[in-house]
This record gives C-alpha cells, sequence and structure tokens, in this order.
C-alpha cells in the first residue's frame, strides 16, 4: 500500500519516479492555500488531519462531490458529501430503522452500540469512486480546481471513454480495503454495494483491469485517494493508525441484509443529495462531521422523515377487542395463539372461509409479531388496485385505534392512487403538484445524465415545510413507496421487490423491519407466482415475518410457498427444500386452518393449527346446472335444455326470484357480461345493475358503492331492495361483500366457483324469500353430454384453460342432490380439483382430460419459464454469498409503473385512457362539467375528469398508444400529463385504428370494428 501519512511520505518523495509530475512541478502549498489549508492547521483542534503533507490535503480539498450547478451554486467537496450521507445515515439509525433492523447491525458490526458508526460508514463511503479523473474532469470548473492541486489526468483518455464512479468506487474500496487486510469474505460483500449504489450490482469482472488512466494512475492519485477515506473514515468515528482496519465487521450479513443495506445507502445518498437542503462546501477546514450533522438534522426534520411505530408493547388481552369492537372469533385467536408459540420470525399461512375475518386477525397478530420481534412497521398487499383501495381505508382505521397519528403515515401504491380520494384527501394541503418529486436529486447520476430528473411514476409532494398529514413526500416519489413506514398496495409491489431491475435494492429496503401482509395469494396464477416464491425466499433469507391470507388455497401451492420462505432463510434452493418438508409439512386437519413455518437452529419448525369457523353450521350449497352449448353448435344442437343462453337465463331468474328476491349473476367475460345485462333489462327493468372492468372509474364506483349498500351487511340504516339482480365480471369474486339469495355463475376452476360462492348467504340476520331460504348456485357456460366430456365456452377455455375447467365440470355434475357443505368441504374441493385423479372424471372423459391435461402442464411450464429471465436470482445462485453480478442480464433501463405490472403480470399488456366528450362547444368531463378550450382542468373538476378512466381493451392497446396522448391543458397537470384522452363525439363514439368504439351510460365501453359498436 503506499501510505500516505507524514512519516512515510517524504520517503517515498524522495524518489521521483513515485511522483506525479505535476505534484513536482507545482507548488503544493500555493494550491492549500487556495482552498485555505495550511499545513498542520486544517482544523485548528485536531492533530490528526496534520499527519498528511500539504499537498495531500491540497487534493482532498479540491475533489469535488457535487458541482455548484447543481449544489445551490458552491461546488461541494467530495468529502463534505461524504460525511453529508453519513450524517443523513446516522439519522436513518436514530429515526426511520426499526429495532430488528438495528440488533442485526449491531450484531453484525460486533455487538451492542456498534452497528450505527458501522452503517454511517458503509452509506457515507459509497462515492468514494468520485475520487477518479474519470469524474473530476467533468465539471470544467471543479476539474481546474483539481489540477491545480497537482493531480492530472490524460485529457484524451477522460474524453473517450466512460467510467462511472459507482463502478470505480467498487475498485477502489477493493484496493484499500485488501491493503488494509480485511478478510476476502468481507471485501466481497461491501465492494458490490459500492459499486451498486446507482441501482445494478456489476460483476468482478466488469470492475475489469482496466481503465487505470480513467481510476488515478500514479502515487499522488492514490495518495489522495486513501486520504479521503482515512479522513471519511476519522470523522465518522473510526481512529487509530490506520482507521480502515477498525472498520471491518464482524460477521458477514445474510445476501438478504446485503440488499437491504444497499437500498439503505441509497436511501441516504439521495437525501443528502436533496440541492433543496444540502447545500455546496467548497472550503476543507468546514467540512467536519459535526457540521454534517447539523445540516443532516435541518434537512431531516424540514422532509418530514419516520419511521413507524417503535418499540410496541406486547397487545394486552382487550387489543382485539379495542381496535376491531368485537371480541375475536376461535379462527383469530388461533392465530394470535400460533403466532405467540413461533420461537422465531416466519412464515403463516392463513385459510379460512370467505366472511371469517382473515384480514383483522392478520392486523392483530401483525401487532403481537411486531411485539415479539422488533418490527416497525406493515405492508399489505392485495391482488387488485380495485381492493387495495377499502383495505387502505382499514388500514388507517387500525393504526389509528393503534396510536393516534400514526394513520396519517399510510402509503397507498398503485398506478392509479389518484383515484382514490381519501388518498387524496390526504395530500389535501400540497402546495406544488408540478414539481417533480425526483427534480430535486439530479446531481446523484451527474455522470448518468439520462438517468436523473425524469418524470416522476409517482405523483409530487408538497416542498413546503409545515407538518402535513400524509406520509413525508419523499417517500412518495419513484420506486420509493415501499420506505414508507405502512403501506397499502396491489401484490405487484412485493412481486417488483423479485425481479433482476434497477433499484430493486430500494423496494428491498422498504420491506426490512416490516410484517409483510399478503390477502388473497390464490389469486397469484403460475406466471405471477414464480416472482412471489422468489419475494418469499429473500423475505425468508431477510427474516420478514410474513403473513399469506387465502380462502381457497390448494395443497400443492401451500407446501411450495412455505419451502419458498424456508429456502430462503436456508440460503438453499427451493426445488431442494420443497422435497426435504414434504414428508414434513402436516396437512391441515380442518378449516379454517393456520400453517406456520420458520428456522430454529437452522432447522425448520412447524405449526399446523385448525379450529372449526365462526358459522359453526356452515351452508348446505345446493349446486345446480344450467346447461349451455357454445355460440357455434347452439343452432345445430338446440333443445329444451340448451336454449340461447339468455334466454335460459331469464327464464331461470324469472321463475326463482319472481318478484322478490336477490341474484348475483358472474360471467367470464365483459361482453358476456353485458349481453346477459340488455337480456335481463328487458324483462326486469331497473331492477338489474351492471359491473365490470370496462365501466369508467366513476360509473364503477358509483355502481360498486349502491351494491355494496343494497347487499351488503345488514344494519338499521339498510334497506334490502325487494328485488334485485347484479350481473358482474370476476371483479365479484375477491373483497366484494354482498349477500346474494342466489347464484348463477359461468364454470371456473374450483377454488374461483368457490369464492363466488363465498357471496351466497354471506351475512346473518338477512331476511329472505321463502323459496331462496336454501343457498343455491347454478353454474352454466357448458353442456354435459351423454357419451363424453362437456362442451365448454372457447371464452372461458382462453381464461382458464379446459384441464381445470374439466375438472371442475366434474366435481359441479357430482354434488347432485347432496350438494356442498361450505366451509367444511372447501378444502377437500381445492384439494381435488387440483389434483391429478382420474378417478374425479367418468371413463368417456378420461382420453380428453389427459390432453387438456398435456397442454395445460405444458403452458404451466412455458409461463413459469418465462420468468426465469427476470426473476431477481438466475436459477442456481440463490446460494451465492454476495450480490455481485446480480443484475448480469437482467431487465434495463428504468421501467414505469405499468411496465413494471406487465413484467410481473403474463396477461396482455393494457393501457388505460380517460373519456372526454366534445359538444359541439369544446371539451367536457363524462359528467358534461366544461373543461378549458384545450382541455385544461380547473381544480375542482379533477375529480370530474378523472371519473371518466376506462381500460381499453388488450387488443387496442398498441394503437391505444400510438395515436392516444394527453390533451394539450394537461401538459403541466401532475395527475393528468401521462394520461391519455379518448376523445368522444357528441354520440359518444371514437374511432381507433381500425375499431369504433363508443360509450354507453348503461353497457360500458362498447368496441367493435364494424359500423355498430360492441
Amino acid at each position: 500500500m503506499f501510505d500516505h501519512r507524514i512519516p512515510d511520505f517524504h520517503s517515498v518523495a524522495a524518489s521521483s519516479k513515485y511522483l506525479a509530475p505535476s505534484l513536482s512541478d507545482a507548488s503544493p502549498n500555493v494550491a492549500a492555500a487556495s482552498h485555505g489549508i495550511e499545513h498542520g492547521a486544517v482544523c485548528g483542534v485536531d492533530d490528526w488531519w496534520g499527519r498528511y503533507e500539504p499537498g495531500v490535503l491540497a487534493a482532498v480539498a479540491a475533489l469535488w462531490g457535487k458541482s455548484a450547478g447543481r449544489a445551490g451554486g458552491v461546488t461541494n467537496l467530495l468529502l463534505s458529501h461524504m460525511l453529508d450521507t453519513a450524517a443523513v445515515a446516522e439519522l436513518v439509525w436514530d429515526r426511520y430503522l426499526a429495532p430488528v433492523t438495528r440488533w442485526r447491525l449491531d450484531e453484525l458490526a460486533g455487538g451492542p452500540g456498534q452497528g450505527r458508526r458501522f452503517f454511517a460508514w458503509l452509506c457515507g463511503i459509497h462515492d468514494c469512486g468520485k475520487a477518479t479523473p474519470a469524474f473530476q474532469h467533468m465539471d470544467p470548473a471543479g476539474a481546474r480546481a483539481v489540477l491545480a492541486s497537482g493531480l492530472t489526468w490524460d485529457r484524451f483518455a477522460v474524453g473517450r471513454t466512460s467510467w462511472r464512479h459507482d463502478k470505480a468506487g467498487g475498485k477502489l474500496i477493493r484496493r484499500l480495503l485488501t491493503a488494509n487486510q480485511w478478510d476476502a469474505a468481507h471485501i466481497d460483500w461491501v465492494w458490490p454495494l459500492i459499486a451498486g449504489h446507482h441501482g445494478k450490482f456489476p460483476t468482478l469482472g466488469q470492475l475489469g483491469a482496466g481503465k487505470p488512466k480513467l481510476q488515478g494512475q500514479g502515487p499522488a492519485w492514490e495518495a489522495a485517494q486513501d486520504a479521503l477515506v482515512e479522513l471519511f473514515s476519522y470523522e465518522v468515528g473510526y481512529t487509530g493508525e490506520r482507521p480502515l482496519q477498525g472498520v471491518q465487521p464482524q460477521r458477514q450479513p445474510s445476501r438478504a441484509l446485503q440488499l437491504q443495506l444497499s437500498g439503505l445507502v441509497v436511501m441516504c445518498d439521495w437525501i443528502a443529495s436533496d440541492e433543496r437542503y444540502f447545500s455546496g462546501v467548497d472550503d476543507l477546514s468546514r467540512v467536519r462531521m459535526p457540521a454534517a450533522q447539523d445540516r443532516a438534522s435541518a434537512a431531516w426534520s424540514k422532509l418530514g422523515l419516520r419511521g413507524g411505530w417503535g418499540h410496541l408493547p406486547f397487545p394486552s388481552p382487550t387489543a382485539f377487542a379495542d381496535r376491531f369492537g368485537a371480541q375475536p372469533r376461535d379462527s383469530q385467536r388461533l392465530l394470535l395463539d400460533v403466532a405467540g408459540r413461533m420461537s422465531g420470525p416466519g412464515l403463516l399461512v392463513v385459510e379460512g372461509p370467505m366472511g371469517e375475518g382473515k384480514t383483522k386477525a392478520a392486523l392483530a397478530a401483525v401487532e403481537l409479531i411486531a411485539a415479539r420481534f422488533g418490527v416497525d412497521g406493515v405492508f399489505v398487499g392485495m391482488p387488485t388496485q380495485a381492493t387495495s383501495d377499502p383495505m387502505f381505508s382499514q388500514v388507517r382505521k387500525w393504526l389509528e385505534g393503534l396510536r393516534g397519528g400514526l394513520e396519517e403515515q399510510v402509503a397507498l401504491l398503485h398506478g392509479k392512487r389518484m383515484f382514490n380520494r381519501e388518498w387524496r384527501g390526504l395530500l389535501a394541503d400540497v402546495e406544488d403538484w408540478s414539481l417533480d418529486a425526483d427534480a430535486c436529486f439530479a446531481s446523484v447520476g451527474e455522470d448518468e445524465p439520462d438517468e436523473y430528473g425524469m418524470a416522476a411514476d409517482f405523483e409530487a409532494g408538497d416542498h413546503g415545510h409545515h407538518v402535513r398529514r400524509a406520509p413525508a413526500e419523499w417517500f412518495l416519489g419513484r420506486r420509493r413507496g415501499l420506505l414508507s413506514p405502512f403501506a397499502v398496495g396491489t401484490i405487484d409491489q412485493l412481486l417488483f421487490t423479485a425481479t433482476r431491475t434497477k433499484h430493486v435494492m430500494l423496494r428491498a429496503a422498504g420491506l426490512a423491519g416490516k410484517v409483510v401482509v399478503l390477502d388473497e395469494v390464490h389469486a397469484a396464477d403460475v406466471y405471477m407466482s414464480q416472482f412471489l416464491k422468489e419475494g418469499l425466499w429473500w423475505l425468508g433469507q431477510g427474516q420478514v415475518p410474513v403473513l399469506l391470507l387465502s380462502a381457497t388455497l390448494p395443497p400443492s401451492q401451500r407446501r411450495e410457498l412455505v419451502a419458498a420462505y424456508l429456502a430462503g432463510a436456508r440460503s438453499a434452493e427451493v426445488a431442494d427444500v420443497t422435497e426435504a418438508i414434504a414428508a414434513e409439512l402436516a396437512e391441515p386437519a380442518g378449516y379454517p386452518s393456520v400453517t406456520a413455518a420458520w428456522l430454529n437452529c437452522g432447522k425448520p419448525q412447524f405449526l399446523v393449527e385448525s379450529t372449526t369457523p365462526w358459522r359453526s353450521q356452515g351452508l348446505n350449497v345446493q349446486v345446480e346446472m344450467l346447461p349451455e352449448l357454445p355460440p357455434e353448435t347452439q343452432a345445430a344442437e338446440r333443445s329444451a335444455t340448451t336454449a340461447a343462453p339468455h334466454k335460459s337465463l331469464v327464464e331461470l331468474l324469472s321463475k326463482r326470484l319472481g318478484d322478490r328476491g336477490c341474484a348475483l349473476v358472474i360471467r367470464n367475460t365483459v361482453a358476456r357480461a353485458q349481453d346477459s345485462y340488455e337480456a335481463l333489462r328487458k324483462v326486469f327493468g331497473a331492477d338489474v345493475q351492471l359491473l365490470h372492468g370496462r365501466l369508467h372509474a366513476g360509473h364503477r364506483a358509483e355502481r360498486t358503492e349502491e351494491c355494496l349498500k343494497l347487499l351488503g351487511p345488514p344494519g338499521p340504516d339498510r334497506k334490502r331492495p325487494g328485488r334485485l339482480i347484479v350481473v358482474a365480471t370476476q371483479l365479484a369474486e375477491q373483497s366484494f361483500d354482498v349477500d346474494a339469495d342466489l347464484l348463477v355463475t359461468d364454470l371456473a376452476p374450483i377454488d374461483l366457483l368457490l369464492q363466488r360462492i363465498g357471496r351466497l348467504h354471506r351475512h346473518d340476520g338477512v331476511v329472505r324469500p321463502e323459496r331462496l331460504a336454501v343457498p343455491a348456485v347454478v353454474v352454466t357456460g357448458f353442456a354435459p353430454h351423454d357419451d363424453g366430456p362437456p362442451s365448454i365456452l372457447p371464452a372461458s377455455e382462453a381464461i382458464y384453460g379446459r384441464y381445470l375447467l374439466l375438472r371442475t365440470a366434474a366435481q359441479v355434475m357430482a354434488a347432485g342432490k347432496d350438494g356442498w357443505q361450505i366451509p367444511a368441504q372447501v378444502p377437500g374441493l381445492v384439494a381435488e380439483g387440483y389434483g391429478t385423479d382420474q378417478g374425479l372424471v367418468p371413463l368417456d372423459w378420461r382420453q380428453a382430460l389427459n390432453s387438456a391435461r398435456e397442454q395445460w402442464t405444458d403452458r404451466q411450464n412455458r409461463r413459469a419459464a418465462a420468468a426465469q429471465d427476470y426473476l431477481l436470482t438466475r436459477a442456481g445462485e440463490h446460494g451465492a454469498p454476495n450480490l455481485a453480478g446480480m443484475h448480469y442480464a437482467g431487465a434495463h433501463g428504468s421501467l414505469n409503473e405499468g411496465q413494471f405490472e406487465a413484467l410481473v403480470r403474463d396477461g396482455e399488456r393494457s393501457v388505460e385512457v380517460v373519456l372526454v366528450r366534445y359538444d359541439g362547444k369544446g371539451p367536457c368531463a363524462v359528467s358534461g362539467r366544461r373543461l378549458g378550450p384545450n382541455g385544461e382542468v380547473a381544480p375542482e373538476l379533477v375529480d370530474d375528469v378523472l371519473a371518466g378512466t376506462v381500460r381499453l381493451p388488450s387488443k387496442l392497446t398498441a394503437t391505444a398508444e400510438q395515436q392516444l396522448s394527453p390533451l394539450p391543458g394537461w401538459r403541466d397537470h401532475p395527475w393528468l400529463r401521462y394520461s391519455r384522452a379518448l376523445e368522444l363525439d357528441e354520440a359518444g363514439r371514437a374511432q381507433l385504428g381500425e375499431f369504433q368504439l363508443a360509450y354507453d351510460e348503461a353497457l360500458g365501453l362498447l368496441v367493435s370494428a364494424g359500423p355498430t359498436p360492441r
């Protein structure tokens, strides 16, 4: 190592071959004086700084970290920015990190009280790679000062080749730590955090042996680099002859903790790069840790950053009743009991009937887990945006009961959160929505100019200094939502953390120290499940407690999810653990049930418990069929039992309802729901409601609210209608708390069919017509045959596949007179439907079943394989000890919310548009209220305009992206500037490529390639 301290520096300097020409030719004292530095008196009271030669200090005094143009008009020295970041890290430790995270970092660094200093060092050292010619030449003013200090570079080399400072930092820190005799294993996990702090972890080969002219050649550059890192380490609190030797941690963190730490490094860097609060400091004599701490404290207060609930006390015996206003049910007590018996953080799979109260039980369990294991927040993931919004309200209410004020810190995380009035109400005091939430961090990417200052995916927030009744604005920017202390959003937010994409470490850091609750996990298909299992692997290795909630979970899926979490905890491949636990993990003996899994002394531990549902009597559901042939065969084979589908439906409901009763009709496609609605409307008039995904947001919200009001839980303020028929799509499967007297549904896989049945006779205390006193489900959309398998609607097969529909059809036909006992039979029915036993189907079906299974298996395998290219960990690399090369062959660039959704959901990509009507006088919102001539939106009209949002069919995506854009008056609007407008004429029609579109006030969006939109 080239040691630049005074005792050795003179001996090295005696040999001119060790000195760069500029250092021997220039006067170090002149350069130092130009920065207000005098040898031996740099800090005035601290002799440690006096160990350095004036020329070395002159170089440190010139090295810049933020150019004047991006630091408030004054250059910010590199050491200043590094100390700013370390000071921010101290505040992150004191005021943000969960207790459990601090415990783990203390253990890592060598014991209680050691983690804080190491964490500050790790965050602050991130930009050491800026002390290289590749970076220092980039700003003309900064470059002149560096050259004047005596450091030089090959101007042709630096101008010809790119060498970013994050990789340069990785290479530099490897040299320094090796010279300071760090263990190789610690060097190997630390350097990727520095080399990857701009979002991607390079391989060791990418640091390379090349680019020496860009890295800084010769003793002068090495002396400056070494002094910079040593002075930084000393200011952070590491003393002694060789401060870097004292930094070395005592234990190697898990790869998950490394990823979380990497995200926290990025977090601290971005905060310390905020141009509003960290102006430049160009005088080295003013660059000290206390000054940086003052700057960081002032910025922290102005930003309004904070952590979660801190140390939670153990819940009292009355906590559940205090939070939710009722005594816990047996299944809720069971979850709390199992959570209290686990000896460490782990995974809890909670299965129970629809309406059992799993969510409330999970939130109560979160309190218990937090108190036991030092957790400081929660993320609740839901299957859709529509289910996220009511959960957002529920979590806020729960937190308010836990401790007043916490409810104001909940972030809503999905791409259309601006449509949620409760969320917007939290941000009602925002003064300037036009400012990009990331614009103030431009200096972060000074050597990658195209990355920062881009439009934010999420809306910006308040830039004032007053206290806001919402999560801090900083948490609302791109990629940072999960860093909020409490968050509710789609499950996509968890799936994103399992993707090999840029800045994935920020998402991982956001889940550190939280409890993760994922509701309705059965909704994840085979493609999404790859990301779910990968996410669980990382959560398992990071010892993040997880609760998975489901009403209907196939046994194989339960085993796979448990295996994924335990594989992470053991740093093993999922397939290996799946085989190992197959014999150890028992199946639940009853329903509802809780399956708990965790690691104790390296060995998997399990608790599998069950109890009786709160409805001990259950429901004896009558299962009937309404045969229906596919449209192409109806004309040739129509009979009394296979009449036109809508005619049969009308006859059925006329007979069963009469003039009293409430029915729910669930169709598998929007077009089919629209057709059914039209047929029923002709007979039942205004007693028919339609709900599907191609209603604009205003209509969808109004109709959902109306359905919940009419068919929700009974109460003194609710009057059940005499007769009502709700026609809906799969929207009614999840978190739709309505109670139907009769259910008519298209054939769907058994777990989804049972979800739909969960809306049948759902609430107690409902007065029903005598003929509807027995719950009944009528399954249609298929037609049995005397010889061979049934005919199934092609549209249903396209969605779900023929194999599972055949197995479910056999179950429906076998239900016979006995029907199904709900919920007692739910686990058995799901296990049977997703099993492999051919005895489920008649003999003359089996050839068709085997063929369908081959096609289904092949498709499942192809979809699972399609996810592999994007998973965070490449196959076979789960045992890797560090993060080096993690992003090799990963997704490129920065993805917006829509692109991320497409990445983790294997559906056809679709876009949303905002409907705008023209009446001859100009544009109007769907409500009829007039906009400005170019679509300008007054503040009081925002809700009216957003209400016109509707999702187009996927077949229109490419055309919409090419032809549709925001109205001119939306260009500067924070919510509408990225929204595509679909302009409708006075008749409510529009042309989009070869398709004609129309919006019907009753039917919603209609699409047709012909003259009549349909």
